[in-house]
């Protein structure tokens, strides 16, 4: 939207160009469904197989070990529910964080229905948890430990190296999942240097379409499928694949991967200068979460006696975009279990925080008017 500073992207990113521009291509030329054995349907299962190949290549696995989904959510669940089934006759117990996305925390909610023993290992005041405390939660009938790569709230990111390197010194097979939804646009990561099992990643945060992603799959794991029909994705995701968006994603890694360690220098300038600004402004404010151990696109910010929701809709009015939560709680009246973990129930934070989140095109000019006019609005709820 014109003239509109768009601070949201840890909800969602806009397309980039040339990622509309692939996919106008293949809606147009390529057609045909690639389980076909036509030329046509070759043509499409030929894209399909080059993007598993970058798609793996992004994070050191390989091809064979992605499987195309519809997005972060999907894959969180094939991961967990699937895991959980497979290994329940050596075990039903799940260690997990109490600040794990929707998409995490809802399965998990889902298994403890039909008996399965979640521990949920409560994050410091910086939203972060040690390996000790994984250490100590481990029991013999451990078959999944389910961890956040970087918070998608407050942007904290997890020991997740440590927890791989932990796991594989235990006697017995722990499945390790994270949820990288948000970090993979920024971190490096190495499946098999970290020793991840399961990953989850979504398209629609890298400036790719929304509606699909993929969950990585060692090869060391064999689960069975979530969705279930025809044969696609080697017999692990039935449904005819989506090729447009498989097109766009693809375009998204490859812009991605070429200037990821720029890109996350960039959003980390960002968010120093935001900080520095609201430190100039006079504003009385707290970030939440650690500031260095972090995610480069993510700020969340106390302003004190400041109501998110009211100065959410004076932003708006502004044409500023930010958020008071994660995009996936939209319409949900509870408070954030995030902000609730790491401040403790009652504490002013709780409905008095903002997430601004950086991301393509935003510059340090519309970091500079959006800061001002959160300035505004906050004198004017004063």
């Amino acid at each position: 939207m014109e003239n509109y500073i768009y601070l949201d992207h840890a909800a969602t990113t806009p397309m980039h160009p040339e990622v509309i521009a692939v996919m106008t291509d293949a809606m147009e030329h390529y057609y045909g469904n690639a389980s076909s054995i036509h030329q046509i349907g070759r043509v499409s299962k030929g894209i399909l197989e080059e993007a598993r190949a970058v798609f793996a290549e992004s994070i050191h696995a390989s091809s064979n070990e992605i499987v195309l989904t519809s997005g972060g959510t999907e894959s969180d669940n094939m991961a967990i529910i699937k895991t959980a089934e497979k290994y329940s006759s050596a075990g039903k117990h799940i260690i997990t964080t109490n600040i794990e996305h929707p998409a995490v925390r809802e399965p998990l909610n889902a298994l403890k229905k039909k008996g399965f023993d979640v521990t949920v290992l409560p994050v410091n005041k910086s939203g972060h948890i040690t390996v000790s405390q994984l250490k100590n939660a481990l029991r013999n009938d451990t078959i999944l430990v389910s961890v956040i790569y970087g918070n998608n709230e407050i942007g904290s990111l997890m020991p997740i190296t440590e927890i791989g390197e932990y796991l594989q010194t235990l006697n017995h097979k722990v499945v390790f999942h994270t949820d990288a939804v948000q970090a993979y646009g920024t971190e490096d990561i190495h499946v098999k240097n970290q020793h991840i099992d399961l990953l989850s990643v979504s398209s629609h945060k890298i400036n790719g379409p929304k509606g699909i992603g993929f969950l990585y799959v060692s090869n060391e794991l064999s689960l069975p499928g979530l969705i279930l029909g025809g044969e696609q994705e080697n017999k692990r995701r039935a449904g005819t694949e989506n090729i447009p968006g498989v097109a766009g994603f693809k375009r998204a890694v490859e812009i991605r991967s070429a200037d990821k360690g720029k890109l996350r220098q960039e959003y980390q300038k960002l968010k120093q200068y935001c900080v520095d600004l609201l430190d100039e402004s006079g504003l009385d404010y707290e970030v939440n979460g650690s500031l260095e151990k972090s995610l480069p696109h993510i700020l969340s910010i106390h302003l004190k006696n400041s109501p998110a929701d009211k100065l959410l809709i004076h932003l708006d009015l502004a044409k500023v975009a930010v958020s008071i939560g994660s995009a996936c709680s939209a319409g949900n009246v509870d408070p954030s279990p995030v902000l609730i973990a790491i401040h403790g129930k009652g504490h002013p934070a709780i409905e008095e925080t903002i997430r601004l989140s950086f991301g393509y095109q935003v510059t340090e000019e519309d970091i500079k008017d959006a800061i001002m006019k959160i300035k505004k609005a906050v004198e004017f709820l004063a």
